[in-house]
């Protein structure tokens, strides 16, 4: 195989691998849909044995070919890009496992101040107006369940966002406060 081709091939699967494994953890970011997860695993592997064999391929021509030397380590270069990428897309994932990014919203006719998460990790919302939302990240300690307290014309009232939470189930989820428990996890 040429040193051209052996450059096409090292760039297109750079280019495909990052964008399968950006569109994996974009769906994965938005929906925390846990099976995406194993589904970037099993492609971090796939990709990972695929574009090792071409990167050796790749810096073995390299050896060989002294004219296009320079061009085949680029080519290379550009390959190993990939990793810190996939590690940072790795450090988001296990961050957004551990939090509930929760978007609380006003189901009430009334103005609710002093909006207070707690369970797990505390975090406050100052005020909501009728039908206002705000997302909330809440760091998950361990085992926990989520409250959230707040006033309502002044009487202090709590609901059950969450009854059971765990270190690594984080999740995206709405709850409307409306002075019901709606105790879904």
């Amino acid at each position: 195989m040429t040193s051209k081709k052996h450059i096409s091939i090292g760039k297109i699967t750079a280019l495909i691998s990052l964008i399968i494994g950006l569109i994996i953890f974009g769906t994965y970011y938005f929906t925390t849909n846990g099976e995406l997860l194993f589904l970037g695993y099993g492609f971090v592997i796939f990709a990972g044995i695929i574009n090792l064999i071409i990167l050796i391929g790749i810096l073995a021509k390299a050896q060989s070919d002294k004219t296009n030397r320079k061009k085949l380590l680029k080519t290379s270069g550009i390959m190993l890009l990939n990793i810190p990428i996939m590690f940072g897309c790795f450090w988001v994932a296990m961050m957004v496992l551990g939090n509930m990014r929760i978007t609380f919203t006003n189901g009430t006719q009334n103005k609710l101040t002093e909006i207070k998460i707690f369970g797990c990790e505390t975090e406050q919302i100052a005020e909501l107006e009728p039908n206002e939302s705000e997302t909330v990240w809440v760091g998950i300690t361990g085992d926990c369940s989520i409250l959230v307290e707040y006033k309502e014309n002044g009487i202090k009232k709590t609901e059950t966002v969450a009854g059971y939470v765990t270190t690594g189930g984080g999740q995206k989820m709405k709850h409307r406060i409306d002075g019901k428990d709606k105790d879904i996890l």
